[in-house]
C-alpha cells in the first residue's frame, strides 16, 4: 500500500465584539475555487517541510494570514477522487489578531475564490466533508470547554554535542559536532511555526547553541536557567527545575525549553503537575527524545491548571 500523502492545515479563529458588548467566536472557511467546496486552509508538504512549517505556509498563501499555531486537533486521513491514493492532514488551531486580518492580501485566485467568516455554532453545517466535519468536532468541544485561546511550552533536546574527552573534561563546555550546528539550523522554522514567546536553556553551551539560531531568527534573547542544567540534575537538586518550569507556565507564554537527555522526564513531570494533569506513559513518551527532538505541550491560557491539553512529538526526522 502506498503511503499516504501528507498535508497540513488550521482552523482558523477569531473573537468579533459585537455591537451589544458581547464576543462572538468565528472561524474561518475556505470556497475553493476548482472544487467548488467549502473547508479549511490546508495543503501538501513541499520537500523538507515539517507539517508544521507547512501549516503556517499553507495558510499564509491560501489566506493571505500570518498565523502560529495554537493547540494540535489531529489528523484526518481521506481517499483521494483518484482511487488508488489518500492523504492525511494534520491540523491545528491558529488564533487570528486583527492586525493580521488588517494585514492580508488575500484575492480571489485560481485556488481560493472566497474567505468566510462564520459564526462557530454555523461552521459544522456550511463544512462539505464528514472528516473535515469530525476534525471541527475536536475545535468545537475545546471552544465549549473555552480552552481554545492556548499557549505552549516546547520541551528541547540539545542538539548532538562532541563527545565528552580529554579536551573537553568539563561536560558543560562541550560545543555543538557539526551535525548539531546543522540539527539547530533546522530546528529554527518548525519551533518558529509554534509562536514561541520566550526561549529558556540550560547553562551548557551545547544548549544554548542549539537555540542560538532561533533566537537570532526571532531576534529574542535566551534566559539562561541553571534549574535545567544536567549539573544541577546530578546533584540532585530538582527544586530549581520545579521553579523553572512553574514559573514558564505562569507566563502563559509560548516558550522553547531546552535541556538534557536526563532531566527530560523530570521536566515532562513538572509541566504535569503545575497543569494539574494526570500522569502517565505519555509523559515519559513525550520526554524519550533523541538529539534536538522535540515535545510540544499544548496548555490552556486562560486556565493552565487545566491540564496538558495536547502532546506532539518531532524527532526531528524532516
Amino acid at each position: 500500500m502506498k503511503k499516504p500523502i501528507l498535508a497540513s492545515g488550521t482552523v482558523c479563529w477569531r473573537r468579533v465584539r459585537l455591537d451589544d458588548g458581547g464576543e462572538q467566536l468565528m472561524v474561518l472557511l475556505i470556497h475553493r475555487t476548482k472544487q467548488k467546496d467549502v473547508s479549511f486552509p490546508k495543503g501538501k508538504l513541499d520537500r523538507g517541510e515539517s507539517m508544521p512549517q507547512a501549516a503556517v505556509r499553507e495558510t499564509l498563501e491560501e489566506t493571505g494570514l500570518a498565523v502560529t499555531l495554537g493547540v494540535n486537533l489531529g489528523t484526518i486521513t481521506y481517499a483521494l477522487p483518484n482511487g488508488g491514493e489518500r492523504k492525511t492532514v494534520q491540523y491545528w488551531a491558529a488564533e487570528i489578531t486583527e492586525e493580521a486580518v488588517a494585514a492580508s492580501t488575500f484575492k480571489p485566485n485560481r485556488e481560493v475564490e472566497a474567505l468566510e467568516w462564520v459564526p462557530v455554532d454555523q461552521v459544522r453545517k456550511r463544512l462539505s466533508y464528514q472528516a473535515d466535519r469530525e476534525l471541527f468536532d475536536v475545535f468545537a468541544a475545546l471552544a465549549e470547554r473555552d480552552a481554545i485561546d492556548t499557549f505552549s511550552i516546547i520541551l528541547l533536546r540539545h542538539a548532538k554535542a562532541v563527545p565528552r574527552d580529554a579536551e573537553w573534561p568539563e561536560d558543560h563546555l562541550r560545543p555543538l559536532s557539526e551535525a548539531g550546528d546543522d540539527q539547530a539550523e533546522i530546528l529554527v522554522p518548525t519551533l518558529s511555526a509554534f509562536g514561541p514567546a520566550r526561549i529558556v536553556s540550560s547553562s551548557a553551551v551545547r544548549c544554548a547553541s542549539t537555540v542560538a539560531p532561533l533566537a537570532k531568527h526571532l531576534e529574542a534573547a535566551i534566559r539562561v536557567n541553571e534549574g535545567l542544567s544536567q549539573d544541577t540534575w546530578d546533584a540532585g537538586d530538582t527544586a530549581q527545575l520545579r521553579t523553572a518550569i512553574g514559573k514558564i507556565v505562569r507566563k502563559c507564554r509560548s516558550a522553547v525549553v531546552c535541556t538534557h537527555r536526563p532531566v527530560l522526564p523530570d521536566a515532562a513531570r513538572e509541566i504535569a503537575l503545575a497543569t494539574g494533569s494526570l500522569p502517565g506513559a505519555y509523559l515519559d513518551e513525550a520526554a524519550a527524545l533523541p538529539p534536538a527532538g522535540f515535545s510540544v505541550f499544548h496548555l490552556s491560557r486562560k486556565r493552565p491548571g487545566s491540564g496538558i491539553l495536547a502532546v506532539e512529538t518531532y524527532p526531528l526526522e524532516h
